[in-house]
């Protein structure tokens, strides 16, 4: 008899085990835990810096600092997307007019302020600085989730990882991947495509001032 009145207790406790086993295996935070349509598989955006340092005089850059500063560039790939900016003590407007001259080569304008570098700039000297992001989708492909049945209607653990990994890999500018493309002014997209359509309707019809008489000449012969 007390064996009996024992089992209705024994399995409440084997069942309570197995829920907090349960429990634990998720874990807090677990990639197999999320039941949203948010992607736990976000691109993380990295930034760094490449610098370059130059002879400047009062006149600017020489010729050859200007060639040094090219092949840089050039051996950097510079391209969209990366930002430039000169640490110059003098701060030189003739410095600055050089090394701006060679980054619209690559249509890329100088930014206003440099970003911390470490050491010094000594006068006499700048420090050219080019600002690189990147973008990728850590630990992906995810193939940790091994679990054939989806009771809990969870996403997978390589969830995101398809769609994010290329929008990571195709964006020009990987900064767009958390602020968004900005302008340069007030002037949308919207309001740019709207010049050519106004245009359009503020032109005179062509058929406004009349049909044009052309005359033929019967001398001329023909049919």
């Amino acid at each position: 008899m007390p064996n009996c009145m024992n089992k209705p207790i024994a399995a409440a406790i084997a069942l309570s085990l197995g829920l907090s086993l349960a429990g634990c295996a998720g874990g807090a935070g677990s990639v197999t835990e999320n039941r949203s349509l948010e992607s736990v598989n976000q691109p993380i955006v990295t930034q760094s810096n490449f610098t370059l340092d130059l002879v400047s005089g009062s006149g600017g850059l020489s010729i050859p600092e200007q060639r040094r500063l090219a092949g840089w560039f050039e051996a950097m790939d510079l391209r969209y997307g990366d930002r430039i900016a000169i640490d110059d003590p003098l701060t030189s407007p003739a410095t600055h007019q050089a090394v701006s001259a060679i980054a619209e080569r690559y249509g890329i304008l100088v930014s206003d302020g440099a970003p911390v570098t470490p050491g010094y700039v000594d006068p006499g000297k700048i420090r050219v600085v080019i600002t690189r992001a990147s973008a990728e989708v850590p630990d992906c492909p995810n193939w940790s989730d091994t679990k054939a049945s989806n009771l809990g209607n969870k996403t997978s653990s390589g969830y995101g990882c398809a769609i994010n990994g290329n929008l990571a890999a195709m964006v020009a500018n990987p900064e767009h991947l958390i602020h968004g493309a900005k302008g340069s002014d007030d002037t949308t997209v919207v309001m740019s495509s709207n010049k050519a359509i106004s245009s359009y309707r503020k032109a005179q019809p062509t058929g406004e001032k009349g049909l044009k008489d052309n005359k033929t000449d019967s001398s001329s012969g023909g049919n």
